[in-house]
């Protein structure tokens, strides 16, 4: 009994004072070491990773990090700038008539009949590493031409033995802008692009004629040369210079130039991943990107985990320099002119339920994270002057909070084909005018987005040229400026429009019948009633009763199409940051009713279709402004929308992740990050000790309790044995 009491304590004693230097609850395989690794995790598995299909957010995670289109946004400049990337300089702009005579510049837009942009890249790029430039000593490409032999024993990209790479030519941009008519690729801005580069339209046309003449191979599966096709609008000019020739004047196409659809796609690629032995293991370029970028990915097992590892042959690039340091951390400054990209691996985890990544990200297994609603009081508070800031917790772990304003506007839009809610007549404008006063939108950001937003003056985002701040920038309509502050109309004001547009106390002076209005939305969840109750609830400031017609979204869009929905809910996203991406949802000529256009509540202004058509295209200058400001003018004062809000995006980051700057234009940052890992690695066995001391208690509450059972199960045991002992004493 002596020798078990001791062994039980001596183990207890040893589970109390054990210290361990390894996190038992690491998630992470011992492969994945405290290297120099960015931890990441993401939700949705992406779709296309080839560049002439992909235009989602979850996908251009992973595309920007490996193409280079020609031109880039500066990571640190604000408002947003283009920047060379694989270009050598900015390409310029050449106008000509259609005598195909060269035009000076600031010449009348009406006189440009095609514009064209030369753009020549920097020589020495190189491809990552990649089976589809791999030759044998003929210089013959090895795995262009393979067989089901060949094939038996690859089942992923990695399992080719040989790579190979070749230098960046011009000749493969062209080849990409050639892909966005290809006919069995479905690229989503074709149709846009099709209006603008030349000869595009007509070139998906004589690709599809070709593409149904050409017998499909087992080796050659789909493939099209696109090397035999000429197109007008994209032409090689020599070895590192190409040139776009654009309808007309269209400045917006720069931005589209950052954009992976204009990334380069080496020939060989395409030929190797059309092999249909390969396309049926999905060894395609959709499941394979081949890029030049500083990342290249390694795995893709997008139900598990998503690699992306450092280019070995990346041609190098620098930490960018501010041009106002002013408006700068200074720690956002240390790395200027020091070579990309400084993190070597980046893992992105698949975790579809936020709240195991919310503790991952508190225990530091990954560097960063968005914000829940489930875990936005617990990481952010709001300050008296209403600015946010980490919470005690998260400023004792040393985490931090990025913001910015997302290039993004949520909106109520009125349809302005409705014989009620829309027209351009002084009864329609008033009665809209109250409405969006009463909506009260300061209210509904701290209820619902937990702050994150700041109420709209118009369409156009913060950061986007025409957009003005502080005074300059409130609608008058809505808004006073007092003691340097948005100050929201009161809600007589708002009533007395109502009363002069017809509708005194929400009856209808013309039928004495109460004012009855239509919200259309999309099917909701339970989750969702809420704030649909809040909407009615801004609607009966007014006395007017409001009636929620939800269906699904398939539905919702007919509605929209054909003009039958009253008020609804919208909002956009801006593809780059021009005003003009903005403004054109309000453009006529662009209805949905009628030309199936972007402009979902029909508005129709001649002025402000004139205006518009004269600034879409002209270079940012304080003419532009001055334009813009009365298109603004316009648009208050008709209110085809509730100007709503322009969320604004939080994310915390440890303290070792650092180079951080939010950029809602540019995607492809990853390389300018930084992580120290030695730090990460010592908060990770500080936050994440075994604590062992409960174990040990247990065991000593249960030595303790065992111990009297133990001595009285002894003691029976004697007394039965002294019994025994006599009784066969008593026989004898």
């Amino acid at each position: 009994m002596k020798v078990l009491f001791t062994y039980l304590l001596a183990f207890s004693i040893a589970l109390l004072s054990a210290c361990s230097s390894d996190s038992w609850n690491n998630p992470y395989p011992p492969s994945a070491e405290n290297g120099n690794i960015l931890y990441s995790a993401f939700a949705e598995r992406p779709k296309h990773l080839d560049p002439v299909q992909s235009y989602s957010s979850n996908e251009i995670l992973f595309t920007a990090q490996i193409y280079e289109p020609p031109l880039q946004f500066h990571y640190l400049k604000r408002p947003y700038k283009l920047v060379p990337l694989s270009a050598s300089e900015m390409p310029v702009a050449q106008y000509f008539n259609s005598n195909g005579e060269r035009l000076p510049e600031g010449v009348e837009n009406e006189k440009i009949s095609y514009t064209v942009y030369e753009i020549s890249i920097k020589p020495g790029i190189r491809y990552q590493p990649h089976p589809a430039f791999a030759r044998n000593k003929e210089k013959e490409f090895i795995y262009h031409n393979l067989s089901v032999e060949d094939l038996a024993e690859i089942y992923e990209l990695k399992d080719f033995p040989y790579t190979d790479t070749r230098e960046l030519t011009a000749k493969d941009y062209v080849y990409e802008i050639k892909r966005l008519a290809h006919p069995r690729l479905h690229s989503p801005i074709f149709g846009l692009m099709s209006d603008y580069i030349v000869g595009l339209k007509e070139y998906s046309d004589t690709l599809k004629s070709a593409a149904n003449l050409q017998p499909e191979t087992a080796n050659t599966g789909a493939y099209l040369d696109l090397n035999n096709y000429p197109l007008e609008g994209a032409q090689v000019v020599d070895s590192h210079t190409y040139r776009i020739k654009i309808k007309g004047k269209y400045p917006q196409f720069m931005y589209w130039l950052a954009m992976p659809f204009f990334a380069p796609i080496p020939w060989e690629a395409d030929r190797f991943y059309t092999q249909q032995g390969l396309v049926e293991k999905n060894i395609t370029l959709d499941w394979y990107p081949v890029g030049t970028g500083p990342y290249m990915l390694t795995d893709n097992n997008p139900n598990l985990m998503m690699v992306l590892e450092k280019n070995p042959n990346f041609h190098g690039e620098s930490y960018p320099i501010g041009d106002n340091t002013n408006n700068l951390k200074s720690d956002l400054l240390k790395d200027a002119g020091k070579p990309l990209p400084f993190i070597d691996k980046i893992m992105f985890y698949r975790d579809k339920e936020s709240i195991p990544r919310w503790n991952k990200f508190l225990q530091g297994y990954y560097d960063a994270s968005g914000i829940g609603s489930d875990s936005f009081d617990q990481a952010v508070q709001i300050t008296g002057q209403g600015e946010a800031t980490v919470t005690k917790e998260m400023s004792t772990k040393g985490i931090r909070l990025e913001e910015a304003v997302a290039t993004s506007t949520y909106y109520v839009g009125f349809n302005m084909l409705d014989p009620k809610v829309g027209g351009l007549t002084e009864s329609s404008r008033k009665l809209r005018q109250a409405i969006s006063i009463a909506v009260d939108y300061e209210e509904f950001i701290s209820i619902f987005a937990n702050g994150r937003g700041i109420p709209a003056q118009g369409p156009i985002a913060p950061g986007i040229f025409g957009h003005r701040y502080g005074k300059e920038g409130i609608n008058p309509i809505v808004y006073n400026w007092k003691n340097n502050r948005l100050k929201r109309k009161a809600i007589e004001t708002a009533r007395g429009l109502l009363a002069e547009a017809g509708y005194p106390n929400g009856i209808d002076i013309k039928t004495n019948a109460p004012l009855v209005l239509y919200f259309d939305v999309t099917a909701r969840g339970p989750e969702d009633k809420s704030k649909l109750d809040w909407m009615s609830k801004q609607f009966q400031k007014l006395n007017i009763q409001l009636v929620i017609r939800s269906t699904d979204y398939n539905r919702f869009q007919d509605k929209i199409r054909q003009g039958s929905a009253q008020i609804f809910e919208w909002g956009w996203n801006a593809d780059y940051p021009d005003p003009e991406n903005f403004l054109f949802l309000l453009h006529g000529p662009q209805r949905k009713v009628g030309n199936d256009g972007e402009n979902a509540a029909n508005y129709d202004n001649p002025e402000y279709n004139v205006l518009f058509e004269q600034m879409k295209n002209m270079d940012d200058s304080p003419e532009r402004q001055e334009i813009i400001d009365q298109m603004l003018r316009i648009l208050r004062e008709d209110s085809p929308w509730i100007w709503g809000y322009h969320p604004k995006d939080y994310a915390l980051y440890h303290e070792w992740y650092t180079n951080v700057k939010p950029n809602k234009m540019s995607h492809n940052n990853m390389k300018y990050h930084r992580i120290d890992s030695n730090m990460r690695e010592e908060k990770r066995l500080h936050w994440n000790k075994p604590v062992f001391w409960p174990l040990a208690v247990f065991l000593i509450v249960l030595i303790v309790g065992l111990v009297p059972a133990v001595v009285m199960y002894r003691k029976k045991e004697r007394g039965a044995g002294i019994r025994n002992s006599e009784k066969r004493g008593e026989i004898g």
